[in-house]
């Protein structure tokens, strides 16, 4: 008896990991394996090549987000793999300029303080069995659009030598108050949800043996219908 449930749960598990790991998740674990090569080519000093794998992780995530939409092949997975292959890179990039005084402390600190913040809410809803829906705020978008654009910029300006110092300090001022406002949004949409939480009606065995007599009732009245 136990080999077949085990056996039942491992092909169950093969359909669903067949099921979600789809083109659009593909690409998406592309761009999280292009984390580590990205943060290696910034601390090697070569710029200009990590530059170009960032844009090359910036349209990749348009591509997964196109192929998902235009195909239908949104699934769970890649509504949790997407935000963070996003965050991982940003808050790398982040950290790594922040180490090299290419950007300004309190902005890598607000940056990391939000994503955190966020994190530890879903986190803190899943262990009090209140599960947070995933859907990303108008301000969030843009604070991500500013976010990248910041990134882009700078690693732009550092590998080809722009000379665009007067446009990374008006992005980074700008980026500051997105990320602080998005944090501030996320965290007042989660005290709500939190607070306005009700859980699902759960069934008291009374109720229970109810449902199933009735459902034996009418499986009798169809029974002798048909048999008539």
């Amino acid at each position: 008896m136990r080999g077949k449930l085990y056996l039942r749960f491992i092909l169950q598990a093969k359909e669903t990991a067949g099921a979600e790991l789809n083109i659009p998740n593909i690409i998406t674990v592309f761009r999280i394996f292009l984390v580590p090569l990205v943060v290696w080519l910034m601390l090697d000093g070569r710029m200009q090549t990590a530059f170009l794998l960032f844009v090359v992780a910036g349209l990749s995530d348009g591509l997964d987000g196109f192929l998902a939409k235009r195909y239908g092949w949104q699934t769970e997975l890649g509504a949790y793999l997407d935000p963070l292959a996003d965050k991982a890179l940003l808050v790398s990039i982040y950290v790594v300029l922040g180490l090299f005084s290419h950007l300004p402390v309190w902005l890598v600190l607000a940056v990391v303080s939000r994503d955190i913040l966020i994190v530890g809410a879903i986190l803190l809803s899943w262990m009090l069995a209140r599960p947070v829906p995933m859907r990303p705020l108008l301000i969030s978008k843009a604070n991500t659009v500013g976010q990248i654009t910041l990134a882009a910029v700078v690693l732009g300006n550092l590998g080809f030598s722009l000379g665009i110092h007067l446009t990374v300090s008006v992005l980074v001022w700008v980026t500051g108050v997105l990320t602080v406002l998005s944090a501030a949004a996320y965290l007042v949409t989660w005290l709500s949800y939190m607070a306005t939480y009700e859980e699902p009606p759960q069934e008291t065995p009374s109720r229970s043996r109810s449902n199933r007599h009735n459902a034996r009732t009418r499986r009798r009245g169809k029974e002798s219908v048909a048999g008539s």
